[in-house]
């Protein structure tokens, strides 16, 4: 269980062909910047400069609308500048544009049938369902600005029901089909929409889940719908008793469709995403049709490499941004493939056959899922042909040193791993992956580009080489415009900018390393403080799970009294696999492995075994909502878990009773 961390796993070799480099020689044509061919100096370039970073991005990529006279208002002030003010465009224009007979989306789920387990359509087929459904939506009513919300597997109809809303400047807002009826009302209830998208049900492990008495209770949750469509995913003929305002989606797709899209203003809403909301009602963060385009174009081509033809794939569901970031690929020409189901069924093989069936170029993940297919004893690299896999993206928490190592000795030595952060907040990257730099165990290659990215300390000074706070000090495109039904702003600028006035404060403890690359330690918030000393709690994860007794951890700061001083102590919860037991022993060399290979200060205090660990919906493990039911506080918004009743194995332990 030796530490890899900053040793050199992978070095690029055709940095000259890539699209950054193309893009660095049109900037050179344009501007006169000189590109050595060093990342630094055009991330520098593209922070310093960002009006002719953005405004260039713009016309070497060829985005269709209008950008305006103004590429960016009040360029020192975050939460007033504002991108292409007066410019107009359209998502979904871009999205489907050149509508031609090659692949647009490739579609697999678990089925039985052969025939529905694997779909795919052309980009002229997605058009031409789009241009129907959007004349659908406009035959009820739907106006620009009115929402549009889908409770859905993760299908193609959920993208051509997003497109059509975009065509017509409508807003999308989505939650995938395994959230109960309080975490669709909690949502929707918000946002008021006039249309719903819904799914009959969805298929998970083999087995398959109705959602149709959720569908009505949602109806008389949330009075604004008045319409609902309804996608066979499980029945030919689904059941619409007592919806009288039901249409199918075979029907829907029969009215007249739109002859031309809808351009509205750069910083129009697209989409309303949420917070995780597991301390209350979720935030509705809003985000702009325009700048969602222009930074997923950026992270696409540029930081992804990824071309025309590429066969892209993300696992994710419908209530995770990365399914938004995966369906802007679409822009670049790319196909797009979609998974629906357990990633693990019916084995851990699962998504690599598809890998290589459907020849992926890109092949996006989370941690958690590298971690679990490591821990299977499985060797992608060995049983099937990855040939054509060029990069591996990770998110949702940090990589571990194992798993970098796992990609590169089972999976494939010769792929750019990708390990990237960001967020909902953003609906893309603050850090991510570069096909110009060199990939080091545990290290995020480098900060995104036009996105102004430092680690800050206490003082707010930037620090490099030591934890801090990961900030964000320039305006970007993707900002939020705004949280929906906050009309005053205040509770956006409480979120972001009142730590550090002014500067984006994201939440997560990095370190800015010696290769101007970031590692994460974890949510800042959810930072460990014995002694009075701040730990990341990732330190203490990569530790723990390389231990194959060991599924996965979470691990917390417990508030103690000791002699009449408030202090904190760490207390460690590990899942065991199969056949282990948390005896002396292994409690020894756990408490060994963290010393060793972290700090002293990183010990656990107390070591506790638990039959499963809560996490959101998006799968990131839920460290604060843990530590609320140790210390005895109400966990104020349970639907945002995805197995909530896993909090009940660390509610009232006899062994973290303090004084």
């Amino acid at each position: 269980m030796t530490s890899m961390l900053s040793s050199l796993l992978w070095t690029p070799d055709n940095s000259e062909n890539t699209q950054i480099a193309d893009f660095a020689a049109y900037l050179k044509d344009h501007t006169g910047f000189d590109w050595a061919g060093d990342y630094e100096s055009l991330w520098t370039f593209s922070v310093d400069h960002a009006e002719d970073f953005w405004s260039y991005l713009w016309d070497w990529h060829g985005v269709i609308g209008d950008k305006g006279d103004v590429v960016l208002t009040d360029p020192d002030v975050m939460t007033g500048g504002q991108f292409f003010a007066n410019g107009r465009i359209n998502y979904a224009e871009n999205m489907l544009a050149d509508a031609d007979g090659s692949v647009a989306i490739i579609a697999h789920c678990e089925s039985d049938d052969p025939v529905k387990s694997r779909r795919q359509l052309t980009r002229a087929d997605v058009k031409k369902q789009v241009m129907a459904l959007a004349g659908w939506m406009k035959s009820k009513g739907v106006e620009p600005g009115d929402r549009v919300a889908a409770y859905t597997p993760n299908i193609p109809e959920a993208v051509i029901t997003m497109l059509a809303a975009a065509s017509i400047g409508a807003v999308f807002s989505s939650c995938s089909s395994d959230f109960g009826l309080g975490g669709v009302k909690d949502r929707f209830g918000q946002i008021q929409p006039k249309i719903l998208m819904a799914a009959d049900g969805y298929r998970y492990n083999g087995k398959s889940l109705d959602r149709m008495p959720i569908i009505r209770d949602l109806l008389d949750a949330v009075p604004s719908i008045e319409q609902v469509l309804i996608v066979p995913f499980l029945a030919d003929e689904p059941m619409l008793d007592g919806i009288d305002q039901a249409v199918l989606w075979g029907d829907a797709l029969r009215a007249e469709p739109i002859q031309d899209f809808t351009r509205m203003p750069f910083n129009h809403p697209l989409y309303i995403l949420y917070s995780s909301g597991t301390t209350g009602a979720p935030k509705c963060i809003t985000h702009g049709a325009g700048g969602t385009l222009i930074q997923h174009i950026k992270e696409h081509r540029l930081h992804c490499d990824t071309h025309r033809g590429d066969h892209v794939f993300y696992f994710t569901t419908c209530g995770w941004m990365m399914w938004n970031w995966l369906v802007s690929a679409m822009a670049v020409k790319a196909a797009i493939v979609l998974y629906e189901g357990n990633p693990f069924y019916p084995g851990p093989e699962r998504l690599w056959e598809m890998v290589a069936d459907e020849q992926i170029v890109m092949f996006g993940t989370s941690a958690k899922y590298i971690d679990a297919v490591r821990k299977s004893g499985y060797r992608p690299g060995e049983a099937v042909d990855l040939s054509l896999l060029k990069q591996i993206c990770s998110t949702g928490s940090p990589l571990s040193s194992d798993g970098f190592a796992f990609i590169y000795d089972a999976i494939k030595s010769d792929l750019q791993l990708a390990s990237i952060s960001g967020g909902t907040d953003l609906i893309s990257c603050f850090v991510l992956g570069c096909p110009v730099k060199p990939v080091y165990a545990g290290e995020i290659q480098a900060r995104g580009l036009g996105m102004a990215v430092d680690v800050l300390g206490d003082d707010g000074q930037p620090i490099k080489g030591q934890q801090g706070e990961l900030v964000c000090t320039k305006p970007f495109p993707s900002m939020p415009i705004g949280f929906w039904g906050d009309d005053d702003g205040s509770k956006y600028r409480a979120a972001y900018f009142e730590h550090f006035p002014g500067i984006w404060r994201h939440g997560d403890w990095a370190t800015l390393t010696e290769h101007d690359g970031l590692i994460i330690h974890g949510r800042s918030d959810a930072t460990l403080n014995p002694g009075g000393v701040r730990i990341g709690t990732a330190e203490i994860y990569r530790q723990v799970e390389a231990f194959d007794e060991i599924v996965e951890a979470l691990v917390i700061g417990q508030s103690i009294t000791e002699d009449g001083a408030v202090d904190v102590r760490v207390v460690l919860f590990v899942r065991l696999a199969a056949g282990a037991q948390l005896d002396d022993d292994l409690t020894t060399q756990i408490k060994q492995a963290i010393r060793q290979g972290a700090t002293p200060r990183h010990v656990p205090a107390v070591v506790l075994a638990v039959d499963d660990i809560p996490r959101t919906r998006s799968g990131k493990i839920t460290e604060l909502a843990v530590r609320d039911v140790v210390e005895g506080r109400p966990i104020k918004n349970t639907e945002a878990l995805a197995n909530p009743e896993a909090l009940d194995h660390f509610r009232n332990r006899p062994e973290l009773q303090v004084s």
